[in-house]
């Protein structure tokens, strides 16, 4: 949602008034170093981000019948942890250029000491299960630090590295799911499920040092600013909401699935804490590893492509998955389970490649020709990635509560999982429908270089203008 404007001098911080990343003499002489710098740091603080927002994963590990709160009041716990990440996206979309991109990853990256603290102090058996709701929520301050990250790193970067810049920075800030899970396995293994303070003294001062970094290293772009036209015009468009609601399928699985997976194997599967933590983190790490090859496939076939082969298989792998609770079958369960999460993860990555795409597509239409039509499509499709990315977070939410439902009613997750599956199916249709379905007359002009890849796939897609 951001947008570069002739540079503006800004006082105090790190700001940098003049920044050209299109220029190739600026990128090879100076650009390059800076954006890359500025990208590490990014990846440290949304890394410690996401542990944070999925934080209560691996606490109700923790939470044993002393504590009194039964399967469905932890799948609520985070439930709400889910909510509040997928909330806080929007405005810390429009965060980074209000405030510049190094002062507000110093500020998000502080917050998260809030709820690391909170939990610190009622993580005990005897705390209402208010408290915990409310502490639960404070997590999800973590959520917002993948939306304000992504739009930093999106203005640093020239067209033709954003890919592989947004695609690590993704991929590095996901990966802080699995690194809090065997953090908290380590913690189970060596003090025991007793001691959950361990773990959120362990993050503390990695939280601490994050906001450090990002403070000594990082730089703020003045020439960056929030383009509000764009976001209103994006909003108003049909293709913002499908692929909200596409990308509720994949990373609102796989963030659902990281919160539930433990829970799903203790009360389903009689699993110890221990024994659950042991293998929840196989699943999100996996997850977060294929995510660039979601993107490398989906530029080489077409997004729409790899995504629709991807709810077909997730709605092989649930079905799987649905056969082996019946059955009580462990292994079988673990095996559609973990494809679940690889699924999703290549999922993430070519929703996200279809996006530039389809507004590219739809500029073509309006009879906008070279780079009046790169750049509309850009403005628009970087406006809708942040509501994209607020809105599939909300999956994970269905899915948390879906669990809390289905186990509180027959006290499996059986339910939950076919609920899923029919979801899974409409995903696969309306990808077919929308975006790639032949329609009776060409959307518009046929991008440069049609015959591979996105701009084939889209010549042909709907794009509803």
């Amino acid at each position: 949602m951001t947008v570069p404007e002739p540079a503006a001098t800004r006082r105090g911080g790190r700001w940098i008034d003049e920044w050209d990343p299109e220029d190739e003499h600026f990128w090879r002489e100076k650009g390059e170093r800076i954006a890359r710098r500025n990208l590490l740091f990014s990846i440290i603080s949304e890394h410690i981000g996401f542990s944070i927002w999925t934080l209560w994963s691996v606490l109700v590990l923790f939470m044993g019948p002393e504590y009194g709160i039964d399967a469905a009041g932890k799948f609520f716990l985070v439930s709400v942890a889910t909510l509040v990440g997928a909330v806080v996206r929007v405005p810390y979309t429009f965060a980074v250029a209000r405030f510049g991109g190094r002062n507000w990853t110093v500020v998000s990256a502080s917050m998260l000491l809030l709820p690391t603290a909170a939990a610190f102090l009622v993580m005990e058996p005897g705390t209402s299960y208010t408290t915990f709701m409310l502490v639960a929520m404070l997590t999800g301050v973590g959520g917002g630090n993948f939306a304000s990250s992504m739009t930093n790193i999106n203005s640093f970067f020239p067209l033709r590295k954003k890919g592989w810049a947004l695609g690590l920075n993704a991929g590095g800030g996901n990966i802080g799911v699995p690194v809090i899970q065997l953090v908290g396995l380590l913690v189970i293994a060596t003090a025991g499920d007793g001691e959950p303070r361990v773990l959120l003294a362990v993050y503390t001062p990695l939280i601490v040092l994050a906001a450090f970094l990002a403070w000594r290293y990082m730089d703020n772009l003045a020439p960056v600013r929030n383009d509000t036209g764009a976001a209103r015009e994006s909003v108003r468009d049909g293709h913002t909401w499908i692929m909200s609601f596409l990308y509720i399928g994949t990373f609102g699985s796989f963030i659902g699935y990281s919160f539930a997976f433990g829970l799903v194997l203790q009360n389903q599967f009689d699993r110890t804490p221990l024994q659950a933590a042991s293998i929840t983190f196989i699943g999100p790490l996996l997850g977060s590893l294929i995510r660039p090859l979601g993107g490398y496939w989906a530029d080489r076939f077409g997004g729409a492509r790899i995504t629709l082969a991807t709810f077909a298989g997730m709605a092989a792998a649930t079905g799987v998955v649905i056969v082996a609770s019946a059955a009580e079958s462990l292994p079988v369960f673990l095996v559609g389970f973990i494809a679940l999460f690889v699924l999703s993860g290549l999922g993430n990555g070519s929703t996200y490649k279809m996006i530039p795409g389809i507004y590219r597509a739809k500029a073509l239409a309006r009879g906008l020709t070279g780079e009046d039509a790169d750049a509309w499509g850009r403005r628009l499709s970087g406006a809708a990635i942040g509501l994209i990315g607020a809105v599939g977070a909300l999956g994970g939410l269905g899915i948390n509560l879906a669990f809390r439902q289905s186990f509180q009613a027959t006290g499996t997750g059986t339910g939950a999982f076919a609920s899923f599956l029919v979801f899974y199916a409409v995903c696969f249709v309306v990808t077919w429908a929308v975006y790639l379905r032949r329609p009776a007359r060409p959307a518009g002009p046929v991008a440069r270089g049609a015959g591979t890849g996105e701009g084939a796939e889209e010549r042909h897609a709907y794009v509803g203008v």
